[in-house]
């Protein structure tokens, strides 16, 4: 990670090394999610005993590659997939999984998703999506203010200017912008945010991180963020979960993680940024298939420091010994033989 990387990370408001709060707002514990096979195959384990914590005021980085589990699991943390096994707690409270607790749920936890164009409805002015949820939730205040004072803290202003709008007449910043509106118009005291500048150009999508950061500071507001991209969690988050075929494998404050990665997966994620000053380094093996975990752990087929040969004193334990789940509560963890035993903090 260069220098100036480093320093930008460091302007914006101390982040960086930032302590999550002793009591979670969030709070997952043994999470699984299967999926039934289809046509005779073996049930896809997608989320495979994951605990997370998410602090009051906090921004966590779920990052991985494509078909890692990280949506499935984004989503079992908001009631929109029924965990198989585990729990979710939210503010010291279990998740219930009746209608009317998971409508007053997700009145406080909001998801924000990755393409505004497809999370907009074409036929609706500015004004009727935001204006959604409250009427889902039957808002008895002043909706138009309501709408207006929630645009304008996604920095659409004036607000005035974009009620009677519709999503085709918006630049793809101001339509991710009004998707935000419309989770923080219901004030919730959680975001989770599916790869929510993925789709953006890059001078757009510096504008959504510092728009997420400002309302971390200015509203305490929380957010989950789903992302591949290490370089967007080192510009945004506080702690960062490395997400692999179904588990956690790394966790930790996003410098102590992206400055001294510790597990060969998060150390390959990290070689292929334009920032990296080490070769890239190309895993092989077969992509991760949920429904096909290996013994061991879970990455050694694909292990760089293991075909390398300088994980040979632990190889067996590597294809061999299945790893403790990492404690959603864990400063700094990682699930890896190697890194345990050779490169200790």
């Amino acid at each position: 990670m260069s220098d100036a990387v480093r320093s930008d990370t460091a302007d914006r408001g101390g982040a960086v090394g930032a302590k999550a709060p002793a009591a979670p707002l969030l709070s997952a514990r043994g999470l699984h999610v299967t999926f039934p096979g289809r046509r005779g195959a073996a049930p896809a384990r997608a989320v495979d005993g994951v605990d997370l914590d998410i602090g009051t005021g906090e921004i966590v980085a779920l990052v991985g590659e494509s078909g890692c589990g990280k949506t499935t699991l984004a989503r079992s943390l908001l009631g929109l997939v029924r965990p198989t096994a585990g729990t979710v707690s939210f503010d010291g409270s279990p998740l219930a999984y009746t209608s009317g607790a998971l409508k007053s749920y997700r009145k406080r936890a909001q998801l924000v998703l990755q393409d505004p164009s497809g999370s907009l409805n074409p036929r609706h002015t500015v004004y009727d999506a935001v204006a959604e949820g409250l009427r889902i939730h039957g808002y008895a205040g002043d909706e138009r203010a309501a709408v207006a004072g929630a645009l304008a803290r996604a920095g659409l202003r004036p607000p005035e200017r974009f009620l009677l709008r519709y999503p085709h007449e918006l630049s793809g910043g101001q339509r991710q912008r009004v998707v935000i509106a419309g989770a923080l118009v219901l004030e919730p005291e959680l975001i989770v945010a599916d790869e929510p500048v993925a789709s953006l150009d890059a001078s757009v999508r510096g504008e959504i991180l510092a728009l997420l950061l400002r309302l971390r500071d200015e509203l305490g507001l929380s957010a989950l963020v789903v992302t591949h991209d290490l370089g967007l969690a080192w510009n945004i988050a506080d702690r960062v979960a490395v997400m692999y075929l179904g588990r956690v494998v790394e966790t930790g404050t996003v410098e102590s993680v992206l400055t001294r990665p510790r597990h060969p997966y998060t150390r390959a994620l990290l070689s292929v940024l334009p920032e990296s000053t080490t070769p890239p380094v190309v895993l092989t093996g077969e992509p991760p298939d949920p429904s096909r975990i290996p013994s061991g752990c879970r990455f050694h087929a694909r292990c760089q420091v293991l075909a390398s040969g300088r994980a040979a004193a632990v190889a067996h334990r590597c294809r061999e010994e299945p790893l403790a789940v990492l404690g959603g509560g864990e400063a700094r963890a990682v699930a890896c033989h190697w890194a345990r035993d050779e490169t200790p903090e």
